[in-house]
């Protein structure tokens, strides 16, 4: 019983990792105890409850346990196949839902409060099967919003960064913003957006999920309301398989104001998960969507898996399952 480690012990990661290692079954949380599991008690269509973080200790998952004991009934906590393969801790297991209409916020505090990623799911896509992952690309695949940046060129920094975010959080239409942010960016030299191109941070994780993805056979897309300039170099860098985005209109090497086209806001970001699909015949429920803004909802929703990353608050409560903390790579461990 897990009741013998000492309590210095109890806040070691190392011991959380290699207690479960020990018990093949898992261990069970009961009557305020860790006891070992006489079996694996999961069918497939039971819920699993996944809580990811950085050299978990014991005491994180006592107290998971704890707070969320209102609104779920715990099967056998295991380690997930991937655990450590990242130098994180991934611990799973199987539950029951007692009050849903309480879990997200209850997910929500506890996550917050021992700074730790926590889902309850359903649906879980099969990494080895293949699939489909479509992202967003400003704040989810980078960590920049492109168009802030290049407004700070023009001088207009704030004014469309303020803009930006009333948009991500739901605020405005998104197309109507995106008119009136890119009309500030007339005049800006086009030979400029190679300054933000050439240092675009990439979302921490990003590398190892595709690269693991694409050993299994997935096909990954950006979804973007951002800019073709960008999305299509990291297109070629990530060696992506599509990128959808918008086209600036360019007159004289200098920006006009103005996009070209169709705009990509929410409905074609959800249509491309579906014509994406569809093209390279991917089962429905092998799909997975992920972003941060109100204008991701749709996509998410498209998708058999939606994932909020890093995402504002509204997005958070209607997505499936949200990476609050870790990097991109944390969406492998969400997969079964």
């Amino acid at each position: 019983m897990v009741s013998e480690l000492s309590v210095s012990s109890m806040h070691s990661g190392a011991v959380l990792t290699q207690f479960l290692k020990e018990h093949a079954h898992g261990v069970s949380y009961i009557d305020g105890r860790w006891v070992a599991a006489s079996t694996a008690q999961q069918s497939q269509d039971t819920p699993v409850l996944t809580i990811i973080g950085s050299a978990m200790t014991l005491h994180q998952l006592t107290c998971v346990c704890e707070q969320l004991a209102p609104v779920l009934t715990f099967g056998a906590f295991g380690l997930h196949s991937l655990s450590d393969t990242f130098h994180e801790t991934v611990v799973v297991c199987p539950v029951t839902v007692q009050q849903v209409d309480k879990l997200k916020d209850s997910l929500e505090a506890v996550a917050n409060a021992l700074r730790l990623d926590i889902a309850v799911q359903t649906n879980q896509p099969t990494l080895s099967d293949g699939g489909l992952l479509v992202m967003d690309m400003d704040s989810t695949v980078i960590e920049i919003e492109c168009i802030d940046e290049i407004a700070k060129l023009a001088g207009l920094g704030d004014k469309v960064a303020k803009v930006t975010a009333q948009a991500m959080r739901g605020e405005l239409a998104f197309s109507e913003s995106l008119i009136s942010r890119v009309a500030c960016l007339q005049g800006v030299p086009v030979a400029q957006l190679a300054q933000i191109r050439d240092s675009i941070p990439l979302m921490p994780g990003v590398v190892p999920l595709i690269n693991t993805l694409k050993s299994h056979g997935w096909k990954i897309a950006i979804a973007s309301g951002g800019f073709t300039y960008f999305a299509d170099h990291l297109k070629e860098r990530l060696g992506l398989d599509a990128a959808v985005s918008n086209t600036l209109a360019i007159e004289s090497e200098t920006l006009s104001g103005q996009v070209v086209g169709g705009i990509v806001d929410a409905n074609v970001k959800a249509k491309t998960v579906s014509e994406l699909a569809q093209k390279w015949s991917i089962p429905s429920e092998q799909t997975v969507a992920m972003g941060d803004g109100a204008n991701d909802l749709l996509m998410m929703d498209q998708a058999a898996l939606g994932v909020a990353c890093h995402a504002k608050p509204v997005v958070r409560e209607k997505a499936d399952v949200a990476i609050r903390f870790g990097g991109l790579q944390r969406l492998l461990y969400l997969l079964a």
